[in-house]
């Protein structure tokens, strides 16, 4: 059945490649229409995705992400229209230049093929990966997880429904619809007719398809960031990004885990910011210093630098410098994504320049990486590779390129 799957996004895959712009976005405003328009019945099987996840006896920052009603669906909705706006990235032309033999050259943009991405808990993540993949003219497979089985479904539906009325292959949007993890491990060995694996969720779901896959994987790993407020940090802006950063959505992977203090800031930053975030009930694993300002921190491990909380619990340390904020970073971070808290313009260029991140800031909350917040519109996740893609992973990401070469009887001596 899976196979069966894939060579339909391969057949389907083929078709999109050379679909015109303008279908394109028709197709788009036609899905976003069709979510609103269903917006009743995908909030029901939402409710049975919440009753389900409080049952197992999930977090509740798991729950929340996991949730949808009005305003989400609206956003998954309006998501979906902006990249009706955005430019079309198939056959753009990257560079272009011509050899003294006379030979033109030009490096255009094309579409992966078909791409399979496999995710859990948000189900906005269903519209939004099927609307990126659908502009850049790949195919997709989603495989989301059980604990949003109803809610993937039902928005599923609804973009296939689009799909259909406009007499596009129904092959250019596929859902595994099966809780089963063998369904993922023989998806992951269709080299044959996948190009490119993209895995979304937890440290565990990543580990196991880079183990298994036979197809290119770029991962979206864990976010650990860190915001490191500086000796010459303006204080009041300090304790607005880091609230913000760490309470404002605490269960996202561009949330805060670790926030770094300069030793001359300490004492006048860390009472008021840690008295703020117990007010808002933030747990905190500090350090031999932090402890002294605040008793009632729990002492911070080697594993609580290394974790990804997804709660509001958030470990603090005191660092003597900037470089030694930078040393923590490279050494704990998940590359995702970093800031630093400072007026000092060599500080900032430091910390710009060594801190090895997918995305560095300053004066900022890493929360804005986003591809919305980028300008990018929706994003397909935020990757921690290297390679190909790095950071948000939105339309351009989602495509290679080929070479065309003009020529008028050229031939090689």
């Amino acid at each position: 059945m899976i196979k069966i799957l894939a060579k339909r996004a391969q057949i389907a895959s083929r078709e999109l490649a050379n679909l015109s712009t303008e279908t394109k976005n028709k197709v788009l405003a036609d899905m976003s229409a069709a979510l609103l328009a269903n917006q009743e019945l995908i909030i029901k099987a939402n409710a049975k995705d919440i009753a389900q996840a409080k049952k197992a006896k999930l977090k509740p920052a798991l729950i929340e992400r996991l949730t949808l009603d009005e305003k989400r669906v609206r956003e998954m909705a309006d998501g979906l229209l902006e990249l009706t706006k955005l430019t079309d990235p198939v056959g753009e032309i990257i560079k272009e230049w011509e050899r003294p033999n006379g030979l033109r050259i030009q490096k255009v943009r094309v579409p992966i093929g078909v791409i399979a991405i496999i995710y859990e808990s948000r189900p906005n993540v269903t519209s939004d990966c099927a609307g990126l993949c659908f502009k850049s003219g790949n195919s997709v497979i989603l495989r989301g997880g059980s604990e949003a089985f109803a809610s993937n479904h039902a928005i599923y539906q609804c973009l296939r429904q689009a799909l259909k009325d406009n007499g596009v292959s129904e092959g250019a949007i596929c859902m595994i619809i099966s809780k089963e993890h063998a369904a993922v491990d023989e998806l992951l060995k269709l080299n044959g007719y996948i190009d490119l694996v993209i895995p979304r969720g937890g440290e565990a779901l990543i580990q196991r398809v880079v183990e298994i896959s036979r197809i290119p994987v770029i991962k979206h790993y864990k976010g650990i960031c860190h915001v490191y407020v500086d000796e010459w940090a303006d204080l009041n802006m300090a304790e607005n990004i880091c609230f913000n950063a760490k309470v404002q959505r605490p269960g996202v992977c561009n949330a805060m885990e670790c926030m770094l203090v300069n030793e001359h800031a300490a004492a006048r930053f860390l009472p008021g910011m840690l008295k703020k975030f117990k007010q808002s009930g933030v747990e905190i694993r500090g350090d031999e210093f932090t402890r002294k300002i605040a008793d009632w921190a729990k002492k911070a491990t080697q594993k609580d630098y290394r974790t990804e909380y997804l709660d509001l619990i958030l470990s603090v340390k005191v660092v003597k410098d900037v470089q030694e904020a930078i040393r923590h970073i490279n050494i704990y971070s998940s590359h995702h994504s970093d800031s630093i808290i400072t007026q000092n313009q060599k500080n900032a260029e430091e910390f710009l320049r060594q801190v090895d991140s997918a995305c560095v800031y300053v004066n900022a909350s890493p929360r804005f990486t986003d591809g919305r917040q980028f300008g990018m519109g929706a994003e397909i996740g935020i990757s921690t590779d290297k390679i190909h893609a790095r950071g948000p992973m939105a339309l351009e990401e989602l495509t290679s390129y080929k070479y065309v070469v003009r020529g008028n009887g050229q031939i090689r001596q």
